[in-house]
Parts: structure tokens; sequence; C-alpha cells
């Protein structure tokens, strides 16, 4: 038998060798076209070196700019809550053996304006102490805030209002004279320029109310402190009426260059064991009030510190790292390191999340629980820190560590 091929089987062997080389010419770029493919389903092309030093200066001014609008967040509203948190327990120790008004079945009783000299109560306070309660219908049906003795940064910051120790008390002949902050701290005067002739500012002390009728206001510089004179209209002479006066800062969001001053006269007092005067129980600016010796306190209020917060925010954060650790590992760095997901930029903020374990949902979770954790250690340390250290953040604030 002949080994031989036939020229025929050498014809179309050769006739197919170039179809073969064909074939393996046609098959690179589909290969390579896989390749692109699944280049671009990891993501695409790096970015340069100088781009990935741009989006870190970006996170981090990013960050910066979430630091300070958090700092904002925590003087204008956490410091209240402190303030208020302090309002209330002083409420629960002091007023609670005050003489609570009489009710008339089921209702709140109104008060019989006295007639005659009011009694002056209290007729001397230590500093720190509760001197009065005031309730400003204008600004709420449950506005109530505590004036303490003192007015010093301590007194202002933790209590509400407190009371210039030189002025007189309440329903005395003079001027009875207190401050309170009008941005931050619970800015229990924020509102101050929202009153009106007339509108009542009631002050209660243990067994009395006093009521005021407000009249006009005043914008001064903080050296013109005869305002707070006992005759504010005749700075040395003997005053001849009662009166009233709340000082704040102005402007209200900016350095506070000047002082707005309000002013208010007496009207009547009564007794607290009648009842509550006319203008806590009918329609104030903002409704019926609706008076409570112990008035509404927020949730959060009730937070005596944010140092639980930071405890526990990390401690669920261990548990879930750890349990997500085991069962899971880290899957998003397998994915890189066994080239299925293409080796990411530089950043920040990915680098931390690719450093957290589990699927993407933990990953998130395990985020959340972080920025929970360091923004109350912010709030808690961070802030009274920068806020009575560094001058300029103490200037602006009006913040002393208490």
């Amino acid at each position: 038998m002949n080994d031989h091929p036939s020229n025929a089987e050498q014809t179309q062997t050769a006739n197919r060798q170039p179809s073969n080389q064909n074939e393996q010419a046609m098959n690179e770029p589909i290969t390579q076209s896989a390749k692109s493919a699944h280049t671009a389903s990891r993501g695409g092309k790096r970015l340069s070196i100088g781009w990935q030093i741009v989006g870190i200066v970006a996170e981090l001014l990013i960050t910066a700019a979430i630091i300070c609008g958090l700092y904002v967040a925590w003087l204008f509203w956490w410091t209240g809550v402190q303030a208020e948190h302090e309002q209330a327990q002083t409420r629960e120790t002091t007023t609670s053996t005050w003489t609570q008004p009489a009710d008339d079945s089921g209702t709140v009783a109104i008060a019989k304006a006295q007639e005659g000299d009011p009694p002056i109560q209290p007729a001397s306070a230590n500093e720190g102490e509760l001197v009065a309660e005031v309730y400003i219908p204008r600004f709420g049906n449950q506005w109530v805030r505590n004036i303490v003795q003192g007015t010093s940064l301590e007194q202002l910051n933790k209590h509400g209002m407190g009371h210039y120790e030189e002025s007189q008390m309440p329903g005395q002949i003079g001027n009875f004279a207190f401050a309170g902050h009008r941005a931050g701290y619970g800015s229990p005067l924020s509102d101050i320029n929202l009153l009106q002739k007339n509108d009542a500012v009631i002050i209660r002390t243990q067994d009395y109310w006093y009521v005021y009728r407000y009249t006009r206001h005043l914008v001064v510089l903080p050296t013109e402190t005869e305002v707070v004179a006992s005759n504010p209209d005749a700075p040395g002479s003997a005053p001849t009426k009662r009166m009233l006066t709340m000082t704040t800062c102005n402007p209200r969001y900016s350095t506070p260059t000047h002082r707005w001053i309000a002013y208010a006269e007496f009207a009547y007092w009564a007794k607290v064991s009648d009842g509550v005067p006319a203008e806590l129980a009918g329609d104030g600016a903002s409704g019926p009030v609706n008076f409570s010796s112990t008035p509404k306190q927020s949730a959060v209020s009730q937070l005596d510190s944010l140092e639980p917060v930071v405890q526990w925010a990390l401690i669920v954060y261990a548990v879930l790292f750890i349990a997500a650790a085991i069962v899971w590992r880290w899957p998003a760095r397998r994915a890189i390191r066994e080239g299925r997901r293409q080796k990411p930029d530089a950043s920040i903020y990915g680098t931390l999340a690719r450093l957290q374990p589990g699927v993407l949902p933990i990953r998130i979770i395990l985020m959340a629980l972080l920025a929970v954790a360091g923004t109350a250690a912010l709030f808690q340390w961070v802030y009274p820190w920068a806020a009575s250290t560094i001058p300029v953040l103490q200037q602006m604030s009006n913040y002393v560590a208490v």
C-alpha cells in the first residue's frame, strides 16, 4: 500500500493550512476583545498619580468641611441639649418643693391679680442658685427657662439665663435684670426681636407670679452698662417703678458687637397657690398655653453625656466586625488580589471601606457605626476642648469648660 499522499490530498492539505492560519488570526482579536471587555468590567483605566493626589486632597477638604459643619451643629444644637438637661435637673431638685398652682375641676385655676405692693421673693440668692422661672407666651406655649443667680459664662451656658447680681429681685422697685444667649446653649433669647408691645413676660418664684408687660428695646454697646441700672432712664437716680430688663447679644449669628436690650414694666402679681396668671391659661402668641410645673423634656436632652454613645457604638462595631470577618472575611480585597477587580485608586475613604470585612451591606453598617462613634467623640471631647482653647473659637462660641 502506498503511504505517500496523493496529489489530490496534498492539494486539499495545502488549501486547509491558510484557512487554519486565518482562523488563528481571527481568534486573536476575539481574545483581545474579551480581555478588554473584562478590564472594562473591572473599572477601566486607573487614574494617574497626579489625579489620585488631587482626589485625596479633595477628600481631606470634604472631611474638613464636615468637621466644621458638625462644629456648628455642636454649638447651636448640642450645647442647647446640655443646657436643657441641666435646667430640667435644676427644676426637679428645686421646684419640686415650690408651691403648686391650684386646679379647678381638673384644670388649672386662674390666679386672681392681687392689690398692693408685691412681696419680694427671693430676698437673696447665692451664685448658681435658682432665682425664678420665666414664661414668655410670645416665644411658644411651652416656652419656659430658668433664671439663676449670676451672669458668668458658666451660669449662662449651663442654666439658661442669669440674674445680674447688682440688680433688684422680682417685684422689687427698681430693675429686675437678667441675661441670656441669643445663639447656642439653648438660645433662650433667640426670638427677642419678635416681642411686641404689651406682650407678657411672667416671672414665677417659689410662691408668687410677677407679670410684666414688654414696652421697648434698645441696641447698645457692651460698655453701656447703665441699661441694667436700677433706674436705666436716669442712671444714678432713685428708682420709682418696677421694671424688668432682658439683655442678649446682637447680631445673632456673628461677632456680638452690641447688646439687645428689652424692657418691660410691672403689671400685677398673684399667688401661685391661687392658680396661674390668665396669660398662661388663655390664647398666647402660639395658641393656648399648656402650663406644667414640670415642662416636657426632649428625649435627647435626657442624655447627660455622649460617652455611652461612643462606647456602645464601638462595642457593636467590634462584635459585628469579628462576626463578619469569621463568616465572610474580606471579599472585596480578595477580589482585587485574584484579579477579578482592578486595583483601586488611592483613596482615604475607599481604603477605610475595604478594611471592613463582610459583604457590602455589612461594610456600610460598620462605616456608619464608626461615623456615629467619631461624631459623638467630637461632640463630647474635641469641640469643647477647641472652643475653650483656640482663641478665635472661644470668642465666637462664648464657651467655658464647666
